[in-house]
């Protein structure tokens, strides 16, 4: 994977060379590709995710989807704007820093979804971005998976979340639905917005408990209790 950055008015650019540029090496990237108006008029949209932002499940040819995620707030801030942050540079922006540190879990073979591109659109002393993701073909997330998850499963969630404390991820929201199990019972971890590599210390604890919580949630406290068990099991 190279990365690149491409810029065209106000709207920066940064993207996956391999996936995104011809043979010769020329970047072949618009800004529309972050416009959900741009899929829909290709007839290319093919579904959409759940929750705030609403992702849209994209047909990008070449046999492969493509999930294009815009960046949206919670909370009382988003009654002033849901989906513009401050300004300080494209570097800095939420969508280049999710898409750097997905890119460089990818290159070590941890189970992230591979990165098209993430794109910030500045607007004076604000911007809005989005990200775009390849689609984990018939994944769903464990929150939907926990009815009929064995033990087995279970522990491999514990291990999966072990290899990415073991580089020091700290996913700030970890929760049963950013976890996905795919059609081979791999589990993988996706939106990486805000989080960051760190040394050991308590968030890794603080990341299992926000996990647990979750876990209660969606299931009956002596299931969730038992999930969180072999959850643990196969942390170590």
């Amino acid at each position: 994977m190279r990365l690149a950055t491409f810029r065209k008015g106000q709207t920066g650019i940064l993207y996956d060379a391999d996936s995104l540029c011809d043979a010769h090496g020329a970047p072949q990237i618009d800004p529309q590709i972050f416009d959900p108006e741009y899929w829909r008029r290709m007839d290319k949209v093919v579904g959409e995710a759940p929750g705030r932002g609403a992702s849209l499940f994209l047909d990008a040819d070449d046999n492969e989807q493509w999930v294009l995620r815009p960046y949206r707030r919670g909370g009382l801030i988003a009654r002033l704007s849901n989906e513009r942050y401050l300004w300080f540079g494209a570097e800095r922006s939420r969508a280049f820093r999710e898409m750097r540190l997905t890119a460089q879990l990818y290159a070590q073979g941890l189970p992230v979804p591979r990165p098209i591109a993430a794109g910030v659109m500045q607007h004076g002393l604000t911007y809005r971005a989005d990200l775009i993701t390849v689609r984990l073909s018939g994944a769903r997330a464990l929150a939907d998976c926990l009815t009929e998850a064995d033990d087995t499963l279970l522990q491999r969630v514990g291990s999966t979340i072990r290899r990415f404390h073991d580089v020091g991820l700290d996913h700030v929201d970890l929760n049963a639905r950013n976890l996905l199990i795919d059609q081979d019972k791999k589990v993988w971890l996706i939106d990486l917005d805000r989080c960051r590599l760190r040394r050991p210390g308590k968030w890794q604890q603080a990341n299992l408990t926000r996990l647990e919580r979750s876990l209660h949630k969606h299931l009956a406290p002596d299931i969730a209790s038992h999930v969180t068990r072999q959850i643990q099991y196969g942390y170590g």
